[in-house]
């Protein structure tokens, strides 16, 4: 499933491309057709993320809302000429159109979503209320996380993962950033300290906003590298230098340990039983 920060790259090339301009509004597979037409020809103000969440506001304040689930994808294609035909399963597809500006012509064709509805103001706040802060936001505050995690029995690694206490994090940035601050994921949230989980905080605002920067997570520090190890490159269609995350077997860069994984909710769980030596708080799931 796309990270947060993969929601903020997309509003940030969606509002560039498109922001301003009339823009086609279609739904080639014909699941978004009725919606598509109240919105073709009108201007597109701009695109932001919250969390896994990406809201697109037309006038009048409507709102395509998306969230691309485990394989969505959301595929901007500049052109020139013709407009290229679409291919596959598009189940929205935006056109920019109009004179006036230098701006090569853009296709953005969504494919795979779980959501893609079109939403008024009133359903943007209700489910913005709902989500946790988002480390990518100007306006996020740690503290309304902490207020959460710090009473919390729940494991850290579950909180980190839970949409209403922080939004955008996914199962990288939540196996690396624990990583990274030697915590053992199973620790429980009210043992982790305030000062543990405003550092946790501040490095999560600097990898995703790093990720967003690159288009890829990664996450080693300057002296784990591949240059600075000499060792191979990581090879994984993820992409990025990782200290954890899908390194299962593989010795840890920094002390040499087998890396760990287990099943935490549905969901596999990466660490290092050195690194991250396991804490007397542990909670029981």
């Amino acid at each position: 499933m796309p990270e947060g920060h993969t929601l903020h790259r997309l509003a940030h090339d969606l509002t560039d491309a498109f922001a301003g301009r009339p823009v086609r509004v279609g739904s080639p597979q014909g699941r978004f057709d009725a919606e598509a037409r109240q919105l073709d020809g009108h201007t597109l103000e701009g695109a932001q993320a919250w969390g896994k969440q990406l809201f697109l506001e037309f006038p009048g304040e409507r709102f395509i809302h998306i969230h691309l689930g485990l394989i969505g994808k959301l595929q901007l294609t500049p052109y020139d000429g013709d407009v290229p035909p679409p291919i596959g399963q598009v189940r929205l597809r935006l056109v920019s159109t109009g004179p006036g500006d230098d701006r090569r012509g853009v296709v953005a064709d969504l494919r795979g979503a779980t959501a893609c509805d079109l939403w008024t103001r009133d359903q943007v706040d209700a489910t913005v209320a709902k989500l946790g802060p988002d480390p990518l936001r100007e306006d996020a505050d740690p503290l309304k996380a902490w207020a959460r995690i710090g009473r919390s029995q729940r494991s850290i690694a579950s909180l980190l993962m839970d949409q209403t206490v922080l939004a955008g994090i996914g199962n990288v940035y939540r196996a690396e950033v624990l990583f990274r601050h030697r915590v053992d994921p199973y620790r429980r949230g009210n043992a982790l300290t305030r000062k543990q989980w405003l550092a946790i905080w501040d490095d999560l605002v600097v990898l995703m906003h790093d990720g967003v920067a690159k288009n890829r997570i990664d996450t080693v520090r300057e002296e784990h590298t591949p240059e600075a190890m000499g060792r191979d490159p990581r090879v994984d269609d993820h992409g990025g230098e990782v200290y954890v995350y899908r390194r299962t077997g593989q010795p840890c860069h920094v002390c040499g340990a087998t890396v760990r994984t287990a099943e935490l909710e549905g969901r596999n769980l990466f660490w290092c039983p050195r690194c991250q030596r396991a804490s007397r708080s542990r909670a029981t799931s």
